[in-house]
């Protein structure tokens, strides 16, 4: 009998418990990636710069990089002055931005703040420095075009991840905020004019 049980008995082992792997530590892209990203409008490359800090220097290269392109490819048609292009794009850049976040933030109360709209907008210039090719003959026009589209459909990404919103509502914040520039631009205008006519 007791033969028998023991020839009879079952074993049983506790079942092994199966642990998928994990996934490996993928940190942050490099400046090079990440500007290819841009240029590919890949909007997780403009929603890792907006939560990474450290991205603003990277956003500023690219501002400068894309000022250096348009006026080295703007030389056929008169361009010159590529410290003072670079120096005008910066301060463009952190105007545009800051009247992005007035109307995005500040009046249509979504979520988002300065530097993460500046680093976003700072990527949104990459297809700019494919001006670099505008002094070719007879293609100047067509690239023109072509960097126009590219880098409004950046820009409208880069205000999209940045505030959180779909890409109605950022394509109205980027309206809205263009008209605000027209306009700062055209009280800029007429003060300065009439300063130069009253002191003239």
């Amino acid at each position: 009998m007791a033969r028998l049980s023991k020839e009879t008995a079952v074993t049983e082992t506790p079942p092994t418990s199966v642990t998928s792997p994990s996934p490996p530590n993928v940190g942050p892209r490099s400046f090079v990636d990440r500007l290819l990203g841009a240029l590919q409008l890949d909007a997780t490359v403009f929603s890792e710069v907006e939560h990474d800090d450290d991205a603003l220097p990277q956003a500023a290269g690219v501002v400068a990089l894309a000022a250096l392109a348009s006026g080295i490819g703007g030389v056929s048609a008169g361009g010159g002055g590529l410290v003072a292009g670079v120096v005008g794009a910066v301060v463009g850049w952190l105007i545009g931005a800051g009247i992005v976040w007035l109307v995005g933030v500040r009046i249509m109360e979504h979520s988002s703040d300065y530097p993460e709209l500046l680093r976003t907008i700072g990527f949104a210039s990459a297809p700019q420095i494919l001006m670099v090719l505008a002094f070719i003959p007879m293609l100047g026009w067509l690239v023109r075009l072509a960097v126009f589209g590219w880098g409004l459909a950046a820009y409208v990404i880069a205000v999209r991840e940045a505030l959180d919103v779909d890409t109605g509502r950022a394509v109205l914040v980027c309206i809205l905020a263009w008209g605000v520039s027209m306009a700062l631009a055209v009280l800029l205008f007429g003060m300065c004019a009439g300063g130069a006519a009253i002191t003239a």
